[in-house]
């Protein structure tokens, strides 16, 4: 069961990280080369503790959706989000945001579990862990930019 940690330095506050990071159209735009989008549940705006988004995208080339609820959330150091329904078999994704003298050490802690067992954990092997590593540094990058060149801190 891969875990992926992933963590980025942002010149800006917690507060301001944290509100990017469970933003529905934030996330809508940092992950748009996946065509990103949500269909179900929150579709806009903050997400809060208890709500659920379906996310419709395109990974590894097949149109996917995937519903996450948020379960665990404290304002503004951290929330986890868990696939309800969707491709892995499980995933915890724990969001982190650590304040420091002039900016915020955000960290992504994402612990998830293949489908299809032994072909699956072979998919990890071969692709998919460094795909989602990918993924989720590409998507903090982009929380990084908007965070230091569209708020102020």
């Amino acid at each position: 069961m891969p875990t992926i940690i992933h963590r980025e330095f942002v010149h800006a506050s917690a507060e301001v990280c944290f509100d990017l990071a469970r933003n529905v159209d934030i996330h809508t735009e940092t992950t748009s080369h996946t065509g990103e989008r949500a269909v179900a549940g929150v579709t806009s705006g903050y997400m809060e503790k208890g709500d659920h988004v379906t996310w419709e995208a395109v990974h590894l080339g097949v149109k996917q959706r995937l519903t996450a609820k948020i379960i665990e959330m404290e304002r503004p150091h951290m929330f986890v989000d868990v696939m309800v329904k969707g491709a892995f078999h499980s995933f915890v994704h724990t969001h982190t945001f650590e304040p420091k003298k002039n900016g915020t050490i955000m960290v992504d802690h994402f612990h998830y579990r293949s489908p299809f067992g032994v072909i699956g954990r072979l998919a990890d092997w071969l692709f998919l862990e460094k795909y989602m590593t990918n993924f989720l540094v590409g998507r903090a990058r982009a929380l990084k930019e908007i965070a230091e060149n569209k708020h102020h801190t």
